[in-house]
């Protein structure tokens, strides 16, 4: 599927970014690897790690500037969409740049790649685009549905488009897991609610994720990993056992659980083995056989949120993770 091809990753500097592109040379050898960021030191940084492999290239740029990703995107096969303007209160205190990033930008990327002949784009949700409370959920949903609809647009252009959507990722920058590691250190961790729960998924997960989308995709799709919950005291504990919890509050914009498939998606939504997929609800996408592909209709009202999933990480489990990751967790 992607050997010997080019892929062009936005947003590649990011957590995302670092595990996708090792994972991806070693798994499918592509022609080359496009990082295409507007962080010229990250860019720096990560250039280190793929010094002397000629197949990763780095390509300075926004998604806000449409020209810029015409020229990025000449011979370009596959396209991974992780570039966002995702941090809850950033987006909150500055909307004008986030919808900007996040909305516009899926724009500017879904024109770019009709007129430049990409074969195919996967694009990175969130859980927080399920039933948004924030501004960030609100655009990232935006997103989604550009991306899905984009499929329209591209008429009898080959061009497919489809959505990945996963929660917490474990040990990413500015998830929780570095942050409680940092503040154990003064012996208390700031619980926001100790009732909330959280989605748990590895950036391989992620990768493997994408990977399966590309493999999958008739266009239209929003992809939805099967994944451990976990109950945000039982993570502290995965970190210091020892350490006092001090109750703090939720934050704005917080929900006390996550959601990835709302009830109201039940009537698109099938299961597999491995993951859910949610089918367009527009052009009657939703009943084409080689969309669902041998999956199982949820049953109407079905969701899948942090707090009603059948599958639970244990403190053990987490910890084992965290020994094992410990090196890289919230480096990248």
């Amino acid at each position: 599927m992607l050997t010997n091809k080019t892929i062009l990753i936005t947003g590649g500097t990011g957590s995302f970014g670092n595990t996708f592109v090792p994972m991806t040379l070693a798994k499918y050898n592509p022609k080359k690897i496009i990082i295409y960021s507007r962080d010229e030191m990250k860019q720096w940084n990560m250039a280190k790690k793929f010094q002397g492999d000629g197949r990763v290239r780095f390509f300075i740029g926004d998604v806000r500037d449409k020209d810029r990703l015409y020229r990025a995107l000449d011979g370009v096969d596959y396209v991974v969409h992780a570039a966002a303007t995702k941090i809850v209160p950033t987006a909150e205190y500055n909307p004008f740049e986030c919808i900007k990033t996040n909305v516009h930008g899926a724009m500017n990327l879904i024109d770019a790649c009709l007129d430049k002949g990409v074969k195919k784009l996967v694009a990175l949700s969130t859980d927080k685009a399920c039933k948004p409370i924030n501004l960030y959920g609100a655009t990232k949903l935006c997103s989604d549905k550009l991306f899905v609809a984009g499929n329209s647009y591209s008429g009898g252009k080959s061009t497919k488009f489809a959505v990945v959507r996963y929660g917490n990722v474990m040990g990413s920058r500015g998830s929780v897991i570095p942050f409680f590691m940092e503040t154990a250190k003064t012996g208390k961790l700031t619980i926001t609610d100790k009732r909330m729960t959280r989605f748990m998924i590895s950036l391989e997960q992620g990768v493997e994720l994408v990977w399966h989308a590309f493999d999958d995709m008739e266009g239209g799709e929003i992809y939805v990993k099967k994944i451990p919950s976990m109950n945000i005291c039982d993570i502290a504990k995965a970190v210091d056992a020892n350490a006092e919890q001090i109750e703090i509050g939720i934050r704005p914009g917080e929900k006390l659980h996550e959601a990835m498939i709302s009830s109201e998606d039940s009537y698109y939504t099938y299961e597999y083995p491995e993951h859910f997929k949610i089918l367009p609800q527009i052009c009657g996408w939703d009943t084409i056989e080689s969309m669902i592909k041998g999956g199982v209709k949820v049953p109407e009202g079905f969701s899948y949120t942090s707090d009603n999933n059948k599958e639970w990480m244990t403190i053990p489990q987490l910890q084992e993770w965290i020994e094992k990751n410990k090196v890289k967790i919230g480096s990248i």
